[in-house]
């Protein structure tokens, strides 16, 4: 009953294992026949693996003669995006990013790769390589190349999915930034500021690393990337750059406009205060003279004049205005 399990799971860990002679396809291939395929000259392997136990790694990593640290790490998930060598292969972890409804949803590819072999092992969020092997398969001349070929249009449609998202930013980027160049507070615009910032530095993080994993491979594995796939990775290295560059230049403008904001909401709370101290003013002058004098006497001021008060009055008003009018040019009202 357990070996009945463990087949089970070694099953629902392999996606795909197809053997590839010339460009060509040539047959699905048990784990057991893969040391003896990969034998044939211009034969190689590519095994498309998703979350493998312990286990079933160490049969892999009998059949293709990979190194104890790779296999280590490519059981654990959460590793930073590098490229080493060990011995004839490489071993690449890449971040991988899609977009789920409305989410962001980040996971890693480990990559084995070698002279007749590419072993893909996916962890968390990532879209099927199904459509690149079918896309690879297409292109016989090219898939001809070994396994450098297929390693390129995998890291071509990571790097693309990266764009996918950059677009999705950037249209969020172009709403946010709307609202924020008015002169009251919102609260929810400041949170979505912050929300994408965030979100862009992800992006970001995934992306950046990529642009040393390709040139890399163009500078210093001649061996497994020929001369003729070097352009195909530089494409994959400027599209990773132009994502990084892009998300840079968004979350700098962000925290811009954020200050922008901030200033724009001074303002307008400057210009209030000016509005209340210049009424304020205005409200001074009857204020003063009504204190002086009290509004208790008959015939004020002074005490007996018959014109006091209608006089104190209109200059109350006359004063009134005429600060009003003084204001008003200056700006305050």
């Amino acid at each position: 009953m357990s070996n009945d399990n463990e087949t089970k799971a070694q099953s629902d860990s392999v996606i795909s294992s197809v053997a590839y002679r010339n460009g060509k396809k040539l047959q699905q291939v048990t784990i057991e026949d893969i040391s003896e395929v990969i034998k044939a000259p211009d034969t190689f392997v590519w095994l498309g693996l998703v979350q493998p136990d312990n286990s079933y790694m160490r049969e892999i990593q009998q059949e293709f003669g990979l190194h104890d640290l790779a296999i280590e790490d490519a059981l654990t998930a959460h590793q930073r995006p590098k490229i080493e060598q060990y011995g004839e292969s490489l071993f690449i972890v890449v971040k991988t990013a899609q977009l789920v409804g409305d989410t962001i949803q980040y996971g890693e590819t480990h990559l084995f790769v070698g002279k007749n072999f590419l072993i893909t092992v996916r962890h968390g969020a990532s879209s099927s390589y199904a459509q690149v092997r079918k896309h690879a398969e297409e292109c016989p001349d090219l898939l001809a190349k070994g396994p450098g070929y297929a390693l390129y249009a995998i890291l071509d449609m990571i790097v693309d999915n990266y764009l996918t998202i950059l677009h999705e930013y950037t249209q969020q980027f172009q709403q946010i930034e709307s609202r924020m160049f008015k002169s009251e507070f919102d609260q929810n615009a400041v949170h979505q500021v912050y929300r994408l910032r965030r979100e862009l530095l992800s992006l970001h993080n995934a992306a950046l690393p990529m642009g040393d994993i390709c040139n890399q491979l163009i500078q210093h594995h001649e061996g497994l990337v020929p001369k003729s796939l070097r352009a195909y990775l530089r494409d994959v290295q400027d599209h990773a750059h132009q994502v990084v560059t892009t998300t840079d230049d968004m979350r700098e403008m962000l925290a811009n406009a954020m200050h922008v904001n901030l200033a724009l909401v001074s303002v307008h709370q400057n210009e209030v205060v000016q509005q209340l101290a210049g009424w304020g003013a205005i409200l001074a002058i009857p204020t003063v003279i009504f204190s002086l004098y009290g509004m208790n006497f008959k015939d004020m001021p002074e005490l007996n004049d018959a014109w006091g008060y209608p006089v104190t009055l209109g200059i109350t008003v006359v004063g009134c205005i005429a600060l009003y009018i003084k204001l008003k040019k200056s700006g305050w009202l």
